[in-house]
């Protein structure tokens, strides 16, 4: 397993030196904390951090959190806001901005099973308080997942999956953007999961971010509050769903 492991990493660092040499490949970013409170409530905290060339000419970053609802056991609905920041191309986060936006976004996710792939359906509606102005925007995600690897404590070491996001507005031309994203995670730890990937967005005629090839790393942490039979709040890791 070590050695597919490193196979795999191998072929990553070389698809990264083919494509930054003819794509200019970008950097997208990506850390994740999640808290459950009791069951059916949590709470989770984002970070990304994005460059249009290789860990060079960044030009964009946001952070965000929210709340989540587990409404049904394959459903989940979410509340969350957040700072959402573009800068200009031609360097690291170059003035003016493009963009400085103020998001509130409800979204409900609902999942199903076909066999041992894990489908996925997102969809979100975006207020967005721009410096150009107020703006709707609607998102809708489809993503396909599978899980691989010899089970231990209840969960399998690898997974591979593909999803394809659609933006839409309620203004002309409608259709904003297209995110394509093909990811291999792995979790190091029943607690964490690493993730890379390759994503690909192509915009329409907006003037926020602009579209790229990405090389994208994620690094997800899920915690966990023990139900108290003390008076204690301990806090322990949790898988990541």
């Amino acid at each position: 397993m070590k050695q597919v492991l490193l196979s795999v990493l191998l072929l990553i660092l070389c698809t990264i030196n083919t494509d930054a040499q003819n794509f200019e490949l970008g950097s997208w970013n990506i850390l994740n904390i999640k808290y459950n409170v009791v069951e059916k409530w949590s709470f989770f905290g984002e970070a990304q951090l994005r460059s249009l060339k290789f860990y060079n000419n960044f030009h964009y970053y946001e952070f965000k959190g929210g709340i989540n609802y587990k409404a049904h056991t394959n459903a989940n609905l979410s509340l969350g806001s957040g700072s959402y920041q573009t800068y200009r191309e031609g360097g690291n986060f170059v003035l003016p901005k493009n963009n400085d936006e103020f998001r509130i976004w409800p979204q409900i996710i609902i999942f199903q099973s076909l066999g041992k792939l894990k489908i996925e359906q997102r969809y979100r509606a975006e207020l967005r308080f721009t410096s150009n102005g107020y703006r709707n925007r609607f998102r809708y995600r489809l993503g396909l997942s599978y899980h691989f690897g010899t089970e231990k404590n209840n969960y399998k070491p690898y997974q591979i999956s593909a999803s394809n996001e659609l933006f839409f507005t309620d203004n002309e031309p409608y259709f904003e953007r297209n995110r394509m994203l093909v990811a291999f995670n792995y979790k190091p730890s029943k607690f964490t999961t690493l993730q890379v990937g390759y994503l690909h967005q192509f915009d329409y005629k907006i003037n926020d971010e602009t579209g790229r090839d990405f090389l994208q790393i994620g690094y997800f942490i899920e915690l966990f509050r023990k139900q108290p039979s003390t008076t204690n709040y301990d806090i322990e890791l949790k898988d990541n769903q």
